[in-house]
């Protein structure tokens, strides 16, 4: 199930809204500029489709997204809970961190979480299959996909270069909700 949870970033005890209502999660999201629509994840993925094989099921998707905002490149990150690069990969993307454009993903299979700190709020939206999140460049975020990750994202750039981050340093990351306790069933 799709997640927002908006927390004061000094508190993150706090829960200033909690919703599944992907209607809020838009409309929320969208007055921070931030990105979010729910998309059809429609084709079946074989455990062993590397990222050709993923990018070529959803080519229109990402040809149609990459010539409406002029995107220039797209890859493709998949973790199952066994894979032996897990721990590392986690620890890559879990600490706060800015881009020079925009950051997005479309969720194809599974789940992740992202949180953004924006305004004062850190705003984690655990993002599962047929989302689609779009983080505007210079929002400080991280992203976690939990100690068991399981997702399939498609990432779509704007440059070659492809995923380059600014780490701001800052450990807010650690004082936060882990996505093992905010995805919890």
């Amino acid at each position: 199930m799709t997640l927002l949870v908006v927390m004061r970033d000094q508190d993150p005890e706090s829960r200033v809204l909690v919703t599944s209502d992907g209607d809020t999660i838009g409309r929320t999201l969208g007055e921070k500029g931030v990105r979010f629509e729910r998309w059809r994840a429609h084709a079946r993925l074989s455990p062993d489709a590397d990222q050709n094989a993923v990018l070529s099921a959803y080519r229109g998707d990402v040809d149609r997204l990459m010539s409406a905002s002029g995107y220039r490149s797209a890859d493709v990150v998949r973790l199952a809970p066994d894979a032996p690069n897990r721990d590392a990969a986690r620890q890559k993307f879990l600490h706060e961190h800015t881009h020079d454009e925009d950051e997005i993903r479309f969720f194809v299979e599974g789940r992740g979480a992202f949180y953004l700190r924006i305004d004062g709020f850190v705003h984690c939206v655990v993002c599962e299959k047929d989302d689609l999140i779009g983080v505007p460049a210079g929002t400080r975020h991280w992203f976690d996909m939990g100690t068991r990750p399981h997702f399939t994202a498609i990432r779509i750039f704007g440059t070659e270069a492809g995923w380059v981050a600014s780490f701001t340093g800052d450990s807010i990351a650690a004082r936060f909700p882990d996505f093992d306790t905010l995805a919890a069933p």
